[in-house]
């Protein structure tokens, strides 16, 4: 299969079993902690990769065996939808072009620190709920 090849995954768990055994560990371990932060939250599919979100898209997982576009990925993502608006003085996210989405990748499961990534979720569904009480507020005047 040509690692650009459009591939086109009709659930999550299809999503999952496509994955390669060191990506899916991550992956595993990233939506774990997604759940733990975001008990109301939903999943979906969407660019054929996993959402989540509770208003809004908070946060995906994207996976480098899982293409994007012409552009060859490597390790296993973690984005931030509003990533721009995220406070981030230590560099912890990557911003790379972007102007609004900032991810981390990870390459390994032991990367992945669980305090850390929990901090930035929290913010993450904290600006969700500001958003739309925002958008509540605008649309009652």
């Amino acid at each position: 299969m040509n690692k650009f090849q459009p591939i086109k995954f009709h659930s999550i768990e299809d999503f999952l079993e496509f994955l390669p055994d060191g990506e899916r560990i991550i992956v595993d371990k990233l939506r774990q902690i997604i759940w733990d932060c975001l008990p109301d939250g939903r999943e979906k599919l969407s660019y054929n990769v996993p959402y989540f979100s509770r208003h809004r898209r908070i946060v995906f997982i994207w996976p480098a065996s899982v293409p994007w576009g012409k552009v060859a990925l490597k390790g296993v993502q973690i984005g931030f939808c509003e990533g721009h608006r995220l406070q981030d003085e230590i560099g912890f996210l990557e911003k790379g072009n972007r102007k609004q989405v900032a991810t981390k990748t990870y390459f390994s499961p032991q990367e992945i620190n669980e305090d850390l990534l929990r901090a930035y979720l929290y913010m993450a569904i904290e600006l969700d709920d500001h958003l739309q009480a925002e958008k509540r507020s605008k649309s009652s005047k």
